[in-house]
């Protein structure tokens, strides 16, 4: 049944297939031939059956929601009864509820699980992709992952795929905010007339202004806001570590964390903005531009716009959180016993996410105008509201989403290069997407 022409004499690499060929290659000569594989089936038919006994924990020949739950709780990884039931429903393919022996064997067989660990990895499908806006609700991790060093590997991919991506649309962000802050006083055509201005004005290097502390502020935020997160989910559960957090409390606990990594790098926003719209000679640097505003504003204008940035994150969080998992759910649906793959997450979070910042753009981009304001010390700051008012006053609604075509275009390619980057990169610190240690494997030339 499973035996069919790829697997003659497959050379593996860097792939999905890889994990197979490494544990089938008996004689280590990096390929895998028939009979290899057949051995390979047979083994690992054998570990799954051993692995499904265990999950059976009345012995009636089905897996429910509620023994996924138990056993993955067993393993220190706690989940909701929701999440156990989307689990289920991924492998569920006539129907039933339950999880039969066929069905656990059809799902698994062509992926090298050693133990309930590795079960427990794979269905988490964790994803850190970084497409330049705030992300939503930081990831769940086991106590054992913590321990292993493996969570602060996972940040660290998703930090270097976040700097490869912002760096790849950089271009696209700066003329975002420039159409944010300006208006259509410099901008009064498309998106290329817009990218000539800027040339002609600092050369084509000026398209990337901005981008070093854009990447820069990507570590702390990041590790701020999980460690927060962590806090404040413990904080819930009231010191309960076995208490499961409902998806509504996983975003508050999100949210919250978001807004406290948000006040700690706030002033390397407002540091962004300014190095983003500056004119050529204006900052020698970043050190530069933060004397210069402190002798000339005060320390109080690195937290110009901070009240517009705290309100969006709840609406972009909110909507962010509620699309995914509503077109996660219609796919598990319409798909029943399908794995949604990497791939189905992602265009997800790409349409959640699109979502998300058409629902906060308008605070997005009075944020980025008082961010952008340059006043004397002790002169009169215009309100949030004023601004509000004064952008509907002279540019109508629309003047509201200045500059979110540019947005809305880097979101593909953002997300594109995170996961790519993201995936190579995990495979590099040792840990594969299914979140296991991992070996380099032997390639044969030809």
């Amino acid at each position: 049944k499973y035996c069919f022409f790829f697997l003659i004499d497959v050379v593996v690499s860097d792939c999905p297939c890889f994990q197979i060929v490494e544990s089938g290659d008996t004689n280590h000569d990096g390929v895998l031939d028939f009979e290899e594989f057949t051995e390979y089936l047979r083994t690992n038919e054998k570990q799954l059956k051993l692995m499904f006994s265990s999950l059976d924990k009345n012995n009636d020949g089905e897996i429910d929601a509620a023994e996924i739950q138990l056993s993955l709780r067993s393993i220190g990884v706690n989940i909701s009864v929701e999440d156990a039931n989307r689990i289920l429903l991924s492998m569920d393919k006539d129907g039933t509820r339950t999880i039969d022996w066929n069905e656990w064997r059809d799902y698994f067989l062509f992926n090298s699980l050693n133990n309930m660990e590795d079960v427990a990895r794979y269905w988490k499908h964790s994803l850190i992709l970084d497409i330049g806006e705030q992300l939503t609700v930081p990831d769940e991790f086991s106590e054992e992952e913590k321990k292993s060093g493996y969570v602060w590997r996972q940040l660290m991919a998703g930090a270097m795929a976040g700097s490869v991506s912002r760096t790849g649309t950089a271009p696209l962000d700066r003329l975002k905010v420039f159409r944010q802050v300006h208006g259509s006083t410099h901008f009064k055509g498309n998106v290329l007339s817009s990218f000539r201005y800027m040339v002609k004005e600092g050369g084509v290097q000026s398209l990337w202004r901005g981008n070093g502390i854009n990447v820069l502020k990507i570590a702390p935020e990041t590790a701020i806001k999980f460690t927060a997160y962590e806090q404040i989910k413990n904080v819930m559960r009231g010191g309960n570590e076995t208490t499961n957090l409902r998806v509504h409390e996983r975003f508050v606990a999100g949210s919250l964390a978001g807004a406290v990594a948000q006040t700690a790098i706030y002033p390397m926003e407002v540091l962004k903005t300014r190095l983003t719209l500056r004119k050529t000679g204006q900052y020698s640097g970043i050190a530069d531009c933060a004397k210069q505003i402190i002798q000339r504003e005060g320390v109080t204008a690195f937290y110009k716009g901070y009240i517009p940035n705290l309100l969006g994150i709840v609406p972009y969080a909110g909507i962010d959180l509620a699309v995914y998992e509503t077109l996660k759910f219609a796919w598990l649906n319409r798909n029943r016993g399908l794995d949604p793959g990497v791939m189905v997450l992602v265009g997800c979070g790409a349409v959640s996410s699109t979502c998300g910042q058409l629902a906060s753009y308008p605070l997005a981009l009075i944020r980025t105008r008082m961010q952008a304001q340059a006043t004397e010390k002790g002169a009169p700051k215009p309100s949030m509201l004023k601004l509000f008012h004064s952008i509907v006053t002279q540019e109508g609604v629309a003047g509201l989403y200045r500059g979110i075509s540019p947005n809305l275009l880097k979101v593909i390619p953002a997300v594109s290069m995170s996961y790519v980057v993201y995936e190579y990169t995990r495979i590099v610190l040792g840990v594969d997407i299914e979140g296991r240690k991992r070996k380099k494997g032997k390639k044969k030339d030809g």
